[in-house]
């Protein structure tokens, strides 16, 4: 197993880009974590709800503002159970209300984080990493956090590079 985890949530379909809602056919927190993986290698996992966000983006924007009013930890397809063959583990999102999706912290709080360094990216639209490190930083007891990266979604393309380089840093 490689000793790097990538987890990520990304949204497909219609999004919020420069000010417009276009429909996207791969999210761009997923291009951004396949770039880390091209970067330094390692593993994707997907964070994937039971019940999918709602196809409109207004629709999903209230759905996660409500999930985050709630502090609902919404039911995954799929879990982790344990990530001691790791020593580096990314987590990626979009930044949704000023963190990350709830369904991120639905996988993240079950693991064991002792001694596993975390570095965290967020995708955004103007809000940079906002809350994502320091929410994460609650649940991962016992990790160690490098620096995180904030990259607008409609840059994520012409980031590429940068991402890499950060990943190869944060190592």
């Amino acid at each position: 197993m490689a000793k790097n985890l990538i987890i990520y949530y990304s949204r497909r379909g219609e999004n919020y880009v420069n000010g417009a809602i276009v429909s996207l056919e791969k999210g761009n927190t997923e291009r951004a974590a396949e770039y880390i993986r091209q970067a330094v290698g390692g593993d994707l996992f997907e964070v994937d709800t039971v019940k999918p966000y709602a196809p409109s983006y207004k629709g999903c924007i209230e759905q996660a503002k409500d999930e985050l009013e709630a502090d609902a930890r919404p039911a995954l397809k799929n879990y982790l159970t344990d990530i001691s063959a790791y020593e580096h583990i990314f987590v990626c999102g979009p930044c949704w209300w000023g963190t990350f999706p709830m369904a991120v912290f639905s996988l993240v709080e079950k693991l064991k984080w002792d001694g596993k360094k975390v570095a965290v990216l967020m995708t955004h639209e103007g809000s940079g990493l906002a809350n994502s490190e320091r929410d994460l930083q609650k649940i991962c007891r016992g990790a160690v956090f490098g620096a995180g990266l904030a990259v607008k979604g409609a840059d994520v393309e012409k980031e590429r590079e940068h991402i890499a380089a950060w990943a190869k840093s944060v190592m």
